[in-house]
Formats: structure tokens, sequence, C-alpha cells
């Protein structure tokens, strides 16, 4: 009987991958952006502060805010004039200065893309225009703020559709600003982009590669909120993204984990995840996401469902939730429970 299910579930694995890799879900396999953008060189060469620049593909977090807290503003201004995407991506660096350096460098993108981005009044915290583009935008006040959320999204999110209007819950710009709204404003959430995310249902989408980069980047950036003096995240991980939280639980800096409509997070239970952060799982009755198998076999596969009885997450009640992107809708259960998650009033 064992031998049978896991053949059965290699075969449905082996089905979802080749549906995608052949038409209608796939774009074909994604390459991770990883490393620090484009500018790096110039930067770690760069001689005008008479004294050396710290190396964004090795500098840690700690290491860059306490540089910056070095310098005068003149200092900091001459940097970001110089070197605006480097400074703009600088986990560490100061918050303001990361948005000044952000706006330098997408206008200076000169992309249709982003041009929603480009305008007054967002916040960008990070921007990487490499691939399909990587963006973390902030809703609210993040200086100062009392609670931080991030949303980390899942498969077929990139800097030029993080924010559309078809589906907007499914979306990290729409989860972001339904989540702030449901706290009344009490927590500045990031919706963030940054990681190479998969397209479709091919085979990135049900395999590790992606999530483990992305895993790096988003233990990094949580380092970087830390290094600044902000409180502990909660993540809000959906889907795909739930895979990246469960790779990143290690090394994240987070108070809580929220994984929604996951289809695994690399771990038979949530003790298995090694992480000081509560962790919590919602899944509705609709998603189709129930329908993937949660097994890991000959490298596809994410593991056991966390949102089942044994797994040992806290539960969200999603009962009133629809489908697979419904989780932030207004309204529901789960997100006035996600609300009290981000406010620490549960």
């Amino acid at each position: 009987m064992r031998r049978f299910r896991r053949t059965l579930v290699a075969a449905a694995l082996a089905v979802t991958a080749v549906a995608g890799t052949a038409g209608w879900a796939s774009a074909g396999s994604q390459q991770a952006v990883v490393g620090p953008p484009p500018g790096a060189g110039e930067w770690v060469a760069d001689t005008v502060l008479g004294r050396p620049l710290p190396d964004p593909a090795t500098a840690s977090p700690r290491e860059v805010a306490l540089f910056f807290a070095g310098l005068s503003q003149s200092q900091c201004q001459e940097l970001v004039r110089r070197h605006p995407l480097i400074v703009g991506n600088l986990d560490g660096a100061p918050v303001g200065l990361r948005y000044q350096g952000n706006r330098l460098a997408l206008a200076a993108a000169h992309d249709p893309r982003y041009d929603r981005l480009a305008g007054s009044g967002h916040r960008i915290l990070a921007f990487d225009p490499r691939g399909r583009g990587q963006v973390a935008e902030v809703y609210g006040e993040l200086e100062g703020a009392e609670h931080v959320s991030v949303v980390v999204p899942g498969s077929d999110i990139d800097a030029g559709n993080f924010d559309r209007d078809s589906d907007p819950y499914g979306t990290p710009a729409g989860m972001a600003s339904s989540l702030r709204a449901a706290t009344g404003g009490r927590t500045a959430v990031v919706a963030w982009t940054g990681y190479t995310t998969p397209v479709g249902l091919g085979v990135d989408a049900v395999t590790e590669d992606l999530a483990k980069a992305g895993a790096t980047r988003l233990a990094r950036f949580t380092e970087g909120l830390a290094a600044v003096g902000l409180p502990d995240p909660a993540l809000f991980c959906h889907s795909y993204g739930s895979v990246v939280c469960g790779l990143a639980a290690p090394r994240v800096v987070a108070s809580d984990i929220v994984v929604l409509g996951s289809p695994g997070m690399h771990a038979d239970t949530a003790a298995d995840l090694g992480t000081g952060a509560r962790v919590w799982a919602a899944k509705d009755p609709s998603d189709w996401i129930s329908y993937v198998p949660n097994v890991r076999f000959l490298g596809m596969g994410h593991g056991e469902d966390p949102a089942g009885p044994d797994f040992g997450a806290r539960r969200v009640d999603a009962s009133d939730a629809r489908g697979h992107t419904g989780y932030f809708a207004p309204g529901t259960a789960s997100l006035r429970q996600f609300a009290a998650i981000a406010t620490g009033e549960v």
C-alpha cells in the first residue's frame, strides 16, 4: 500500500510539472536573482569618503547600520546620489535613505513597468531591476513603527504586477494594504517581492530551488529591519511564499510566521522549522492547494501540510475565505485574526 501511494504521489507531481512546462501554466524555468544589484563593484571601488564602503555581498546588515551611523548627513547624501541602486537595496541602511535611493533608481530606469512605483507617495524599500524585477513597498510609516508585518507572496509575482488590479488579495500589495486597514493603521506592512517567484505550475513551483534563494534574501531583509531598530515583524507567507518562509525559518528574524494556502514548508512539524517565532497556518475549504500532494519525493513537493492536525501550527480560522487568494478579503475571519497577530493581540 505504501509503495502504491508513493507511486501515485510521484505520478501526480510529474503530471503537475509536465502540465506546467507544456503550455498553459508556465513560461519556462526561472533563474533566481541573487547577490547585490548592479553597481556593487563601482560602490566598493569608490573612495569618495576616503574610507572603505561596506561590501554589499559580504557586510552584515548590522555592519552596514554601524557604518551609516558614523556618517554625516552630507556624506549620506553624497553616497545616495552616486549609488542610488546600491543604497536603496542595502539592508541595514537608514530607511529614509533607502526610499530616496530607490526613487532615484526608479526614475533612472525609464521602464514603463515601474511607472507607478516611480510616482510620488510610494515608499520603496527595495528595488532590483534584474530579471522580472523585484520590489518591496512599505504601507504606513515604517520608521518608528510599533508593529511591522511582511507579506511574502507566491508564484507569478514580480515588480511589474505585484499590485495588479485583478485578484487584488492575491497580490502582495493588496494583501499588505488590506492587512494595514484591518489593523486600523497600527502596523506598518511591507509588501515584499524580494525573490524570483515561479511562473505557473511548472517544475519551479514543485521544487525548492527558487525558494532557497528567496529564503536567503528574506532572512537578510529581516536582519536589516532589526539592524535599524525596528521590531521583529510578523511574516505572512502565501502559497509558494510559505516554502520560502519555511526554509528561512531558522535564520529569519520574526515574531510570527503565518502561512496561508501553503503547499508545505519542507518540515514535518512546526518544531522542525527550528524557529523561535510562533507558527500559524490557514487553509480554507475551497482552496485548490488541498489537491497538491503533501510529500517530498525525488526532489519534488514541499512536505507536510502546515494546516494539518499533526503539524503543530496554531490554526487560523479561514472557514469563510474563498479560493486560493481570499484570505485577506475584508470581513473574513482569517483577516481579523491576521490583524490580531500583526498587532500582538493574540
